[in-house]
């Protein structure tokens, strides 16, 4: 039997990554909106300028530029730790549709269990998995959109350059959505920030046996 490993929920690279990226994300979306209302996509829609990061357009644009760089390096070394680590195996995996029909119904109902912060229920698990593919999708667009020539085979995938400013506003808008359910739940349950600020409780993995490389055959006493 192997010995059992402790360690804090959230450790330090995590927490350290988790509050780059969260700046970082206000720096994305403040100049994005500074960016889109220079040129708008849809008629009806335009960010207030309080709620914009940069002078001017071309002020956004160098925002995004400073933010893009944190964010991508900031990005793939989360995902590098996550899975080296084994993080997002054990926090993500597996999702089961019984356990998100049952975390649905409770949460309607207002019976959401928050007891056990060590563990993700189904939804979390689904939201966690979704903002991480969304967060790829959203590098890879706004790359096109930064340098559509290089790029072209991308433009293509996307079916044209203007598809691929939906796609790039979309994947904001729903980081944009994440981001205020996160914070929702971390103000109805506070000790979930606070354990990203002091690494929350200490986990214990649970141990695996390991068999012996050469058994030993039994031994039968003598008639």
């Amino acid at each position: 039997m192997t010995k059992p490993h402790t360690h804090k929920l959230h450790p330090l690279p995590i927490r350290i990554m988790h509050w780059i990226n969260a700046v970082t994300i206000f720096i994305m979306v403040g100049s994005g909106w500074k960016i889109y209302n220079d040129e708008v996509i849809f008629g009806w829609l335009t960010f207030p300028d309080w709620a914009t990061l940069g002078m001017w357009a071309q002020h956004g644009l160098q925002w995004h530029f400073f933010g893009m760089w944190i964010l991508v390096t900031n990005g793939l070394c989360y995902l590098a730790y996550g899975l080296a680590t084994g993080r997002y195996r054990r926090m993500l995996l597996p999702i089961r549709g019984r356990e998100i029909l049952r975390t649905v119904n409770d949460t309607l109902h207002f019976h959401l269990a928050h007891e056990d912060t060590t563990k993700y229920n189904a939804v979390q698990k689904l939201m966690y998995l979704f903002v991480i593919c969304v967060g790829i999708l959203i590098v890879i667009s706004g790359l096109t959109l930064w340098k559509p020539i290089q790029f072209s085979p991308m433009v293509t995938f996307f079916g044209s350059f203007q598809n691929v400013r939906l796609v790039h506003f979309f994947c904001m808008a729903s980081i944009v959505g994440f981001i205020i359910v996160h914070v929702a739940l971390a103000l109805l349950v506070p000790k979930t920030l606070l354990a990203m600020v002091g690494g929350g409780p200490v986990v214990v993995d649970e141990p695996t046996s390991v068999e012996p490389l050469h058994p030993v055959a039994p031994t039968h006493a003598a008639g």
